[in-house]
């Protein structure tokens, strides 16, 4: 049974989120606290398999919590939970830098944290969390561009060699703006393909994590609009809330949202974004699959398979803070290479070349 840590201000939260958490027999709620001061003390003694954390509280709020356990290299799988989260997703965006695993928009009221949709997702998030790899790596910036940087020298000698026309598209779930941080940035500007990305989070999120990404890399990044027009160099995230799909429009490919119920339990879903691009006019379809939770993206892949030629990237297990969506892919058969997160970028390039 896992063992949890619920750290909240509120104590009508503290007892929602204890009644929902206890009566799943995988869990138990081992601890309690009404702030960061009292977390940090409990998690100095104590260790647990999961740690669900308020954001807004008193004397020691959930960004200086996440940063003294940083300072204190205290290890901790944490599944952010506020409301704060809706309203300032760059708050969101920064625990997640600090070693938030993934995060929850809590309910404005908290009547509606009793909804089944809501304690659905909720157990299924910390489920998650809590059996999430601590191992996970990431790519330092300058070993990123050590690894990449023969690649791209070597692509830009070969420019003209690689045929076709290709398009990059990316599912990727729990931990996916930690590690998109070891993927992105490493893109170069002029990437001979535009990349397609579904990463799984709520309205309101998404814009943020463009805008951040954008900030980090030499590649352009967008939260994709209703219309927009494909083009190589350029990475189109999603929009959170809505399902993605690519379709041609004479010589182009255009974004057009469409508003299905969630699929794989999830909107976006990524399963939607590739088998869209079945009718689109690419040669080829470079498919990245990263860490998550679940199987989104392989029913999407094998649709595809069925109509274009693919080629799929999965990222490797020990790198993978949740090793479920690239796993999927391999044990369906559509893996062609299981990479470690800080070669992703160079396989990418390799596929794709550069103009």
């Amino acid at each position: 049974m896992k063992k949890v840590l619920i750290v909240d201000d509120s104590a009508l939260m503290r007892r929602v989120f204890g009644d929902i958490i206890n009566t799943d027999g995988r869990f138990t709620v081992a601890d309690e606290a009404k702030n960061g001061l009292e977390a940090l003390e409990l998690l100095r003694k104590n260790t647990y398999d999961a740690v669900v954390l308020d954001v807004n509280m008193p004397q020691m709020d959930g960004i200086g919590l996440l940063q003294a356990l940083k300072k204190e290299d205290i290890k901790a799988k944490i599944l952010m939970a506020s409301t704060l989260t809706m309203e300032g997703a760059k708050v969101t965006m920064d625990a997640l830098d600090l070693g938030a695993m993934d995060f929850i928009h809590k309910p404005e009221w908290s009547f509606k944290v009793k909804d089944d949709e809501f304690i659905g997702q909720f157990l299924a998030q910390l489920n998650a969390v809590a059996n999430a790899s601590m191992g996970a790596s990431f790519a330092k910036a300058n070993v990123g561009r050590q690894n990449t940087k023969k690649v791209e020298e070597l692509a830009r000698k070969s420019v003209g060699r690689l045929t076709g026309n290709r398009i990059v598209a990316i599912a990727v779930s729990t931990g996916g703006p930690k590690a998109l941080q070891s993927v992105i940035p490493f893109l170069p500007e002029d990437l001979n393909a535009p990349v397609v990305m579904v990463q799984h989070m709520p309205v309101g999120f998404t814009a943020s994590l463009a805008e951040r990404m954008d900030s980090m890399s030499r590649i352009k990044v967008v939260e994709a609009q209703e219309g927009d027009v494909l083009q190589k160099g350029c990475v189109y995230i999603a929009k959170g809330g809505m399902h993605m799909n690519l379709i041609k429009s004479g010589t182009s490919t255009k974004v057009h949202y469409s508003d299905e119920p969630s699929r794989e339990g999830v909107k976006p879903c990524a399963n939607y974004m590739y088998e869209s691009l079945a009718d689109c006019s690419y040669d080829e379809v470079v498919c990245v699959v990263l860490t998550g939770m679940g199987a989104d993206g392989t029913e999407g892949i094998g649709h595809l398979k069925e109509k274009k030629k693919i080629y799929c990237i999965t990222q490797e297990s020990s790198s993978c803070v949740v090793y479920g969506m690239p796993k999927a892919a391999v044990k369906a058969g559509y893996s062609n290479e299981e990479v470690p997160l800080k070669d992703i970028a160079q396989e990418i390039i390799l596929h794709v070349g550069v103009k």
